[in-house]
């Protein structure tokens, strides 16, 4: 209730207001109100009790007005966002979060600091970020002009052979593939070999 006596309540508390009355003028069996409201017999009879005692007033919502239990306290979040402006502001949301707590002894959960790196303009989030554009490459003109190689060291023959790298290539003209298998006597043993 304000300061001019009326009472503010939104149409779900209109609706229950409705429901709570007509069980409490007997009109209604709590157990139907409570198949109405979605809540369980109890509760409505809870409920038409806080409404004999203190009318409408009873059945608006207590914690309306108060300060939330998960808020901040005064000055945190200022605090720690002057310090990601300061020294955080190229580093992501969940760096930052472990670097406020490391170094600055400030508690705040990643979504937190990602909420309040977003709101500052200091954070982008995947979902607004405009796509990224990738050229496509032309193919190469002659075949053999461009040759890429992979390896994998594996025993391919088992036991019928020694282990070797299987080396399949790929011409980007015709985009054949030719594989072939180096025996392991016949590869480097070392960087050092390679290089040199």
């Amino acid at each position: 209730m304000n300061a001019t006596g009326t009472i503010t309540m939104t149409m779900r508390e209109v609706d229950r207001f409705k429901v709570i009355q007509a069980v409490s003028e007997a009109r209604l069996k709590p157990g139907q109100a409570a198949e109405r409201l979605g809540l369980g017999v109890r509760q409505v009879e809870r409920l038409v009790a806080r409404y004999d005692a203190a009318g409408v007033a009873g059945l608006v919502s207590g914690k309306r007005g108060r300060v939330g239990n998960h808020q901040f306290p005064a000055g945190k979040a200022q605090r720690a966002l002057a310090l990601i402006r300061e020294r955080y502001g190229d580093f992501g949301p969940t760096l930052t979060c472990e670097k406020l707590h490391e170094c600055h002894g400030i508690s705040l959960a990643v979504e937190t600091v990602r909420t309040l790196m977003t709101a500052a303009g200091l954070w982008v989030p995947r979902k607004d970020r405009p796509p990224r554009v990738h050229q496509p490459r032309n193919r190469r003109a002659c075949l053999g002009e461009l040759i890429q190689f992979d390896g994998s060291d594996h025993r391919w023959f088992e036991a019928r052979a020694p282990a070797c790298t299987q080396g399949p290539c790929g011409s980007d003209r015709s985009s054949s593939c030719v594989a072939g298998a180096v025996p392991r006597a016949h590869q480097p043993r070392d960087r050092a070999q390679r290089l040199g």
